[in-house]
């Protein structure tokens, strides 16, 4: 049975991407299955450089198909902020809830039609013989002035989607995978992994 890698550690992401990915004929491994792991220092300055980072480190160990993603938040009124260093807004071993209390500290007193967002996810793919292919998912909305939701993770609980009066974090997951920034990544992806892997643009769900 052909394989799989997730270039990651994060259970939220690898329950997200095995959710959008997953179907019969591949097994889906993540950094979790392998104890020697490369750790990967995400240097890049772009969402794009880190993907790659983290997916040819994983090629370049196992010679295994990899993916791995990037993902920032980009508010408009802060020229773009969090963006590429969305995961460590708040520094070194700042929390979820670190990050979300101090962007809603910088967007204190902000009109809510300058609070717009957006979440930019890249997804890159190493394949068998070491081909790269990236492709971008985009989820448009604002800022929430406080929490709000249950669900999700990272910037969910203040991220209102765009055309709704929901945050992500009040999608449950089947709901979130049709619309984050991450399930439209992954539905570009998707047909060039199966090809690549089994050599056909689509398989049968389990």
């Amino acid at each position: 049975m052909p394989k799989l890698i997730l270039a990651t550690n994060n259970s939220h992401k690898i329950s997200e991407i095995c959710a959008i990915l997953s179907c019969s004929g591949i097994e889906i491994l993540s950094a979790r299955d392998f104890p020697d792991f490369p750790q990967v220092e995400e240097t890049g300055k772009t969402l794009a450089e880190n993907a790659l980072l983290k997916t040819r480190a994983a090629w370049n160990r196992y010679h295994l198909p990899s993916v791995a993603d990037d993902t920032g938040l980009e508010v408009d009124y802060l020229g773009g902020a969090p963006g590429v260093y969305s995961a460590r807004f708040a520094g070194p071993g700042g929390s979820f809830a670190d990050n979300n209390r101090k962007l809603l500290d910088l967007l204190r007193g902000v009109p809510e039609h300058l609070r717009t967002a957006r979440f930019r996810t890249v997804i890159a793919f190493v394949d068998q013989v070491g081909g790269e292919h990236l492709v971008e998912g985009v989820l448009r909305g604002r800022i929430a002035a406080t929490p709000i939701g249950e669900y999700g993770f990272g910037y969910d609980p203040i991220f209102l989607v765009e055309e709704t009066r929901r945050t992500l974090a009040q999608f449950p997951s089947h709901e979130k995978n049709t619309i984050s920034h991450r399930s439209r990544a992954l539905t570009k992806i998707r047909a060039v992994i199966l090809r690549d892997l089994t050599g056909l643009d689509s398989i049968n769900e389990p």
